[in-house]
């Protein structure tokens, strides 16, 4: 029965009534105390009649609760009175999306802002851990002030709100739109904008919100549903069967950039989607951008669907292209920049980010594109692209490739794939190897036929006769100031070379930037001081400043930049994972680089995966996860999150509950377990670099108590040390850390957690400029697999704990993160080239005896600051966090850069 006006329901008072459907009805009412109006839903008689499923949705809607952003109605209370169950919410003034769409479809103008405005707040309840899984016009504000986010009563967090039989399966519609079908037993949902998934039955999770929003922004785009039945059978079918037809055959105008994001969308694996809503709305913040202030519609409709699409599209772009590449290359001076997009290929995304990927290289005459490129579930190739032409062509046996880069000429081009430099013909032909190259790190190929490369990740530079020959070095690593040399740029005399030097641990800001080196002298002189690696032309280094690509003045025959930087570009792509900006430049005046924001910390996924490396399923939503470690009993995840600063969280996987641990200014990383499983352990880092110094402390997992220090930060002759990788015995009678004083060196240090232990060395580098890297104790807290690099490369080792009585090598050719099965009976790292490896020990009083090893799968993709993975106590699956699936997100081609200098 309705509420009568002034019916008062704790602190508020109904006013009039909404509107009502299957999720309860809705009531205008004041809020007394604030004065505020406010909106509340009346809960379903169902809800009260089953305790479980009112208890569930209440800890369901405390979590909604805390979503708070632009483009979601906020929701502000949950209460009851006299066995009405009621929620308080934002009161909004407008119509629905639903209603709004009755009258027909929307400007192309308003489908890009209130579609960019909806995937913004999808984003934001998706980072929070919220699934909305209803997305639907109906549910859809639209207000003054834009597009808002309603109705969260199907959302889940880590379980779902009701069980899959629920009566929760009937939705509320806006009843001025005719009514989309609703389910009645099986499924969660509204039919016509359902993912497949949840056609099925099976669990949603974000990309199945992005599904939806897919149906939504279609209808918006044409004023048509994208999945249309007489029956609930029939729009299961569609959804599961079928892809809608093209936009432009309703909106003719639409751009072929829109379809490529609603057809991204719609893809029915969800692994085929795009992986994250932040995605879908830059994407239709640029194509508002680009077609609001450039004017470039594309007016063209062609017959059947499937090849109409791509020919409007290659046709568009095909005139557009070659009108851009005209203007690039005609000798006349041009006094406008000219900016354009460039997309993926068809069904792939770009591979612009992290330690194995292609960032897009222009070829010297700026005509072409080298990028890599990732196809649905398959490794990344190389692709090359003529900017007169609408299509890429992808390089056969280039895969598993990255960091390409042209020779001199543009014949060739120089990659790195499985631990080697190669090279082939940018027209194809097989592949040349020239070199070792364990983890590459950027090269450059001179006009005179010489390659300078990085090998490795902890080197210096090397370099190789293109038509083959022994490698050589060519700088020289100052350990007291760098750990790395890499991504060099020659110069045009063909001799002196540009390249980036920094140390891992941070080192000293002043030290660390752009060099300049010559293949005459291994003697290198600083350029510029910055966090990134820099690019040379027309007289000018480019390089990374905060979010933007400038460009400064470059005196190539000293060394010397003069003048002010100059901004080229803001929002660039910069990968701070590796020291390198998502941008290239050719000697004819095109720039290419990819929008986005500094740091490139970007979101990661956790996966279960079996030892063959396939998914078995996702622990968490997508999330800014650092590394992490299993509980004991493989039940919980202890993670670092967040980006630039992290915090420690606590995943139960059983209960699908988070917990955080600290709270303070800090950036908190490396956590490890207690082996009752009661406390974690991690560290703490002061300023911006490890050599500010860290300390390590511990908390209850549980989240209570107070934070405990377990070793405060000291200084060895005056400079800060930094302890990293905590990890206490398995007994809780040691505590064990890596020590690090200064850029160079670092050792294994144990101390007694009784009172008054004194901390002990056990073990140190082999050589002067070696260091240890990672640690793990051994179950039964004998013994102690670490890595190490003593001057060469990575490799495991096992010694005895706590005493580091012995050396045995575990590795054949290199690895690092080395983790043990429960049982002490196998112990896996990653090799380097980047596989998962399983080696058999047979661990007895005084010895190691090292049996059998296994090539698990391969991990590519993966991505932390601390421990990418961790092993479940049987050893038959692993915790992985993996970068997310390439990007659909398109580049930027801009044509007379130089222009802006003017």
């Amino acid at each position: 029965m309705p509420l009568p006006n002034g019916t008062k329901l704790g602190p508020y008072e109904i006013v009039a009534p909404v509107g009502a459907g299957g999720m309860g009805e809705v009531y205008r009412a004041v809020d007394k105390r604030l004065d505020r109006t406010v909106a509340i839903k009346i809960l379903p008689a169902q809800f009260s009649e089953k305790p479980a499923a009112l208890e569930r949705f209440q800890r369901e809607a405390r979590a909604i609760s805390q979503l708070s952003h632009a483009n979601i109605c906020q929701l502000y209370d949950l209460g009851e009175q006299e066995g009405i169950h009621y929620i308080v919410m934002e009161f909004l003034e407008g119509e629905t999306l639903g209603a709004r769409l009755a009258k027909g479809r929307l400007p192309l103008e308003l489908v890009l802002r209130y579609g960019a405005e909806v995937a913004e707040g999808l984003e934001q309840a998706h980072r929070t851990g919220v699934v909305h899984r209803d997305l639907k016009p109906g549910n859809i504000m639209i207000t003054r002030t834009g597009a808002k986010l309603l109705d969260f009563g199907l959302a889940k967090t880590a379980q779902p709100v009701m069980p899959q039989s629920s009566a929760m399966s009937a939705t509320m519609t806006s009843p001025n739109y005719s009514q989309p079908l609703t389910a009645e037993g099986t499924v969660i949902g509204t039919y016509q904008y359902m993912a497949p998934e949840q056609i099925e039955g099976r669990d949603a999770d974000a990309r199945s919100d992005i599904f939806s929003f897919g149906a939504v922004l279609y209808e918006m785009a044409t004023g048509r549903r994208a999945f249309e039945g007489k029956s609930q059978v029939t729009v299961a079918s569609a959804i599961l069967e079928k892809d809608p037809e093209p936009i432009s055959v309703y909106q003719p105008l639409a751009p072929p950039s829109l379809q490529h994001v609603i057809q991204g969308a719609l893809m029915k694996d969800p692994d085929s989607r795009w992986q994250s809503a932040a995605d879908v709305a830059h994407q239709l913040r640029w194509i508002s951008s680009v077609d609001t202030t450039s004017g470039m519609q594309h007016r063209v409709a062609l017959p059947h669907p499937r090849w109409r699409e791509r020919a409007w599209w290659v046709a568009g772009l095909a005139l557009l292209l070659s009108l851009l590449l005209w203007f690039a290359l005609s000798p006349r001076p041009q006094s406008r920049v000219i900016r354009a997009s460039i997309m993926p290929p068809p069904d792939a995304g770009f591979d612009f980010m992290g330690d194995f990927s292609g960032p897009p290289v222009l070829s010297p005459d700026g005509t072409r594109i080298a990028f890599a490129a990732r196809t649905g579930k398959q490794g990344n190739s190389i692709w090359v692209r003529r900017l007169d032409n609408s299509t890429a062509e992808k390089l056969a046996g280039t895969d598993g490739s990255s960091s390409p880069f042209w020779s001199q000429d543009g014949k060739f081009i120089a990659f790195f794939s499985s631990g080697k430099l190669r090279k082939i013909s940018a027209a194809g032909g097989p592949v040349t190897l020239l070199a070792d190259a364990p983890n590459a790190r950027g090269g450059a190929w001179s006009k005179d036929n010489m390659i300078v490369y990085a090998p490795d990740y902890r080197e210096s530079l090397w370099r190789v006769n293109a038509n083959g020959g022994t490698p050589e070095r060519v700088t020289k690593l100052d350990l007291s100031k760098h750990s790395t040399h890499r991504w060099p740029v020659f110069l045009p005399d063909g001799k002196h070379f540009l390249f980036y030097a920094t140390n891992h641990a941070g080192g000293r800001r002043e030290d660390n930037g752009i060099y300049m080196g010559s293949l005459d002298s291994d003697a290198t002189h600083l350029v510029l001081a910055t966090d990134g690696a820099g690019m040379y032309s027309s007289s000018y280094l480019l390089y990374h400043q905060q979010n933007a690509l400038v460009a400064q003045k470059f005196d190539v025959d000293r060394g010397a930049v003069s003048g002010d930087p100059i901004v080229i570009a803001n929002d660039v792509q910069h990968d701070s994972g590796i020291f390198h900006t998502v941008a290239s430049v050719s000697d004819s005046g095109v720039l290419v680089y990819e929008p986005g924001s500094e740091g490139g910390l970007g979101d990661t996924d956790a996966f279960w995966m079996d030892r063959t490396g396939k998914i078995l399923n996702r622990v968490a939503e997508r999330a800014g996860f650092r590394g992490g470690r299993l509980s004991p009993d493989g039940k919980r995840f202890a993670v670092a999150l967040g980006n630039p600063k992290s915090d420690i969280w606590v995943l139960d996987m059983e209960r699908g509950s988070r917990t955080r641990l600290t709270f303070d200014d800090g950036t908190h990383l490396m956590p490890s377990w207690s082996g009752d499983g009661q406390r974690v352990a991690y560290m703490v880092q002061f300023g911006s670099t490890l050599l500010g110094g860290t300390s390590l402390h511990a908390r209850l997992a549980s989240g209570g108590g107070q934070d405990e220090l377990l070793l405060a930060p000291t200084a060895d002759r005056g400079v800060p040390v930094s302890m990293l990788w905590p990890e206490w015995s398995p007994d809780g009678r040691y505590l064990m850390y890596i020590q690090q004083s200064g850029p160079a060196g670092a050792s294994l240090w144990v101390v007694p957690t009784s009172p008054g232990g004194q901390a002990q060395l056990i073990v140190k580098p082999e050589t002067p400029t070696g260091k240890v890297t990672t640690a793990r104790i051994s179950p039964d807290g004998k013994w102690l697999a670490y890595g190490a690099d003593d001057g060469g490369r990575e490799e495991v080792y096992v010694t005895s704990f706590p005493g580091g009585r012995g050396r045995w090598q575990i590795t054949r050719e290199g690895g690092t993160f080395p983790v043990w099965r429960k049982d002490g009976k196998e112990i896996y790292y990653i090799g380097y080239d980047v596989n998962l490896y399983a080696v058999s020990v047979n661990a007895r009083a005084n010895e190691v005896e090292v049996g059998n090893l296994q090539n698990l799968f391969n991990l590519r993709n993966v991505f932390a600051l601390g421990a990418p993975y961790d092993v479940a106590p049987d050893g038959k699956k692993f915790l992985v966090l993996t970068q997310p699936p390439a990007s659909a997100q398109p580049m930027t081609l801009v044509l007379n850069w130089t222009a802006d200098l003017k």
